[in-house]
């Protein structure tokens, strides 16, 4: 038998490792279908922003195949799949609101019959002007809620007294979710008008919320169950509109139905990362310590709220990164587009906060002529009056001077920077850059009631454990890690714990799979009821063999030890079913601590910060704006990890992430509204050649997460997104190197060959 001890720290491998490499996954779209199966597909809509004259259907209905057509007038119940606030029609009744809004659905014999009719239809427009653009929609006042002033100190008064000054602005830009799964529903009618749902989604309880309202039906008519999703990243945390039109045909049908989006029709209907635009003002000193700075921070939200207001919040949360700001004011603008409605996506709005500090800290660094990592760690947050943030909260954790500190020593920073200035003296056309940026993210759903998870534990009579929780698999290994944590606290061996998929019938009111929650959530969740189950077990023991002694019993290697008492789990266990012992129990829990005013925008909204820090070292060309990333330097805090190996996995695929959005990641939509990437000819994701050459990651030894999380661990869910910033003012660090790092290069994110191009144009024309 294994030491359990060692079940914790241990790099046990991923529990579908295997199946993902071998494709014997089992993804919604490989359940063995029924009999009589329908496939659907989605008409979409060819204009950005229309009034609905006509449809003319008569083709679609008559076409090979199709068995029925709905839209709006099919709905018997809400017409919206808005999670938060209405908005989000799913299909359109007089007006259309972006180019690739679903007008209509059908559902044929198969699915390339189905997507063949749907371009069958007819559809006339009375065009409207579109808003495209943050710009356009800033000038017409196109706004989603009115804008937001988070105020702190007198930043006017410290920019004026500043000896340095200056301004600029700043842009972010989207991203696609691009998941290895696209958005994918299997609903199947039962009896009594109820439906079993399978759906690529992390969020199966506001699916079924969704459906039940869309049907105007109770929740307990609607079954969401969620095996294994193949990436989500955000995209799948509100995107309702697959399951909710596939419901909606097998509500019509009385068939079951499957709804698979193409990549292409995927990227066209589905919204994206929000862009961000920065405008700034900021004072500072000769060493680079801001006094006040005042930003005015405006996002691309696309066509309706969908989760914008909390996207945006978490910008304003995250604004600091790792800095202290004395002195602070923040205008906000939720800007209304005719686009896809912009969504979650890995960060939530925190690194589009980080991005605009730390191009400022950037830009102040160079205007000082001093090496940026020194301006970054003056401004770092400290003890006593330099660890309360702009929005009242206290920092006990902070790590980041020491994991700065650290990762500059042991990735050679000082002696490669003066190296890296040597090569691009005597280089007139490859110039290297360096960077090394910090992160501070905050763990918790800003929204409080998001907070709390729900888990049911079975043990059945031969020892074996059953569980399940409301937490999504979406190859982060969080079903792993709570398989750990069981295992664990029985003292048995991982094997004998299995997790079933996750299931609106058996864990209700389940929060989404996100805000890097996930096992810090239903782990506890998890461990509640396997507490609840022992504390069954530990009155047995005691009353049936008569001891009085108040040790608490312990679990390990399949024993269970009371002071000098020794029995054997299975033993016990069928023990305790002979004598009618519960060996069953639900869980809860609700993270404590946390408290948040979002009108004063005061209080504790995190339970506790993630840290790291990345050095990131490129080359670029100067002819063709090609950049190489030639290494890359992380250390990253997790905390007392649950499994190591999964957390490098999160932190090398992260930073990968990060990468592709602040580099190459391009969205693009038209004049008129049309987005013009979206299939992988046009949108380029990181490839194996993109990653760096000499790849470094480490975790930051000392790490321990302060407050009462499973395991003292931390999550790397989001977090390691963010330390691709790094890659980004390497970047900038090399083309400011063309004017011998006179002048502060001008370049917005992704820094695509385009942009650093038009970059070293700019900066040459100021020299």
């Amino acid at each position: 038998m294994k030491d359990n001890n060692l079940l914790f720290n241990k790099s046990i491998a991923h529990d579908s490792g295997a199946k993902h490499v071998s494709g014997l996954a089992q993804y919604t779209d490989d359940i063995s279908e029924p009999l009589n199966t329908l496939y659907g597909a989605i008409g979409w809509s060819k204009n950005a922003h229309a009034k609905i004259k006509k449809i003319d259907l008569s083709s679609v209905k008559t076409s090979e195949g199709v068995v029925s057509v709905v839209t709006y007038s099919d709905i018997p119940g809400r017409n919206d799949v808005g999670p938060v606030f209405d908005g989000d029609p799913i299909f359109p009744e007089k007006k259309v609101e972006y180019y690739g809004q679903p007008i209509f659905a059908v559902a044929a014999t198969s699915m390339e019959l189905a997507r063949r009719a749907v371009l069958k239809a007819k559809v006339y427009y009375q065009n409207l002007k579109p808003i495209v653009t943050i710009d356009e929609a800033l000038k017409q006042n196109n706004l989603l809620f009115k804008p937001r002033i988070i105020k702190r100190g007198n930043p006017n008064k410290k920019i004026d007294k500043s000896k340095n000054k200056i301004k600029g602005n700043f842009t972010t830009g989207s991203q696609e979710h691009f998941y290895l799964e696209g958005q994918v529903a299997l609903v199947i009618p039962k009896e009594d008008n109820n439906y079993t749902v399978y759906s690529s989604t992390q969020h199966p309880s506001e699916t079924q919320q969704i459906i039940a309202k869309m049907l105007n039906q109770k929740s307990n008519s609607i079954s969401v169950l969620v095996r294994r999703i193949g990436g989500g990243f955000g995209g799948k945390e509100t995107n309702f509109m697959t399951s909710a039109i596939c419901a909606l045909l097998s509500h019509k049908t009385k068939k079951p139905i499957k709804l698979r989006l193409d990549r292409d029709d995927d990227m066209i209907i589905t919204g994206k990362r929000h862009d961000f635009y920065s405008n700034y003002e900021v004072g500072f000193d000769d060493d680079g310590r801001i006094n006040g700075l005042k930003l005015k921070l405006s996002s691309r939200c696309g066509m309706s709220p969908d989760l914008s207001l909390a996207i945006n919040e978490r910008a304003l949360l995250h604004i600091d990164n790792a800095y202290y700001l004395s002195d602070l004011e923040i205008k906000n603008y939720l800007c209304k587009t005719n686009t896809a409605s912009s969504t979650a996506f890995r960060g939530f709005g925190g690194n589009q906060g980080m991005m605009a500090i730390e191009n400022i800290i950037d830009n102040i660094s160079r205007h000082l002529k001093k090496d940026p990592s020194e301006v970054r760690k003056i401004n770092f947050y400290g003890k006593k009056n330099k660890n309360i943030t702009h929005y009242g909260m206290k920092i006990n954790d902070n790590v980041i001077n020491e994991i700065f500190d650290d990762l500059k020593n042991k990735s050679n920073y000082k002696r490669r920077y003066i190296e890296i200035k040597r090569f691009n003296q005597n280089n007139k056309f490859k110039k290297k850059g360096i960077a090394i940026t910090p992160v501070k993210f905050g763990i918790s759903f800003t929204t409080i009631h998001l907070n709390q998870a729900g888990a049911l534990v079975h043990i059945y009579t031969d020892g074996s454990v059953h569980m399940n929780h409301g937490g999504i698999e979406m190859g982060q290994g969080t079903h792993t890690k709570i398989a750990q944590l069981v295992a664990n606290s029985l003292g048995l061996s991982y094997e004998k714990v299995k997790i079933s998929s996750t299931n609106t019938s058996k864990v209700p009111n389940t929060s989404a799979s996100a805000a890097s929650s996930t096992t810090d959530l239903n782990g506890a969740a998890t461990l509640n009821a396997v507490s609840k189950i022992k504390f069954n077990l530990n009155n047995f023991i005691k009353k049936k063999y008569k001891i009085f002694s108040k040790i608490e019993p312990s679990y390990k290697n399949g024993k269970i030890f009371i002071g000098n008492r020794i029995f054997n789990f299975e033993q016990i266990i069928k023990d305790a079913y002979l004598n009618r012992i519960s060996l069953s129990s639900s869980g809860f829990y609700s993270t404590p601590k946390i408290n948040f005013n979002k009108k004063i925008f005061r209080g504790r909204p995190f339970y506790y910060f993630c840290y790291g820090a990345a050095v990131s070292e490129v080359t670029i060309d100067t002819f063709t704006g090609e950049s190489v990333l030639d290494r890359v330097d992380i250390l990253h805090d997790t905390g007392n990890a649950i499994n190591p190996a999964l957390e490098y996995g999160q932190i090398e695929g992260g930073f990968v992430q990060g990468q592709g959005w602040l580099t190459m990641e391009e969205v693009v939509w038209d004049k008129a509204g049309k987005i013009k990437t979206f299939s992988p000819s046009t949108y380029k994701i990181p490839a194996i050649t993109d990653i760096p050459k000499k790849f470094n990651v480490e975790i930051f030894k000392q790490g321990l997460n302060v407050e009462k999380v499973v395991n003292k661990a931390k999550t790397t869910g989001e977090p390691p997104l963010m330390l691709a910033m790094s890659v980004f003012f390497a970047i900038k660090d090399a083309i400011a190197s063309i004017s011998n790092y006179k002048k502060i290069p001008k370049i917005d994110a992704p820094a695509t060959s385009e942009k650093i191009l038009l970059s070293i144009k700019k900066l040459k024309n100021t020299i």
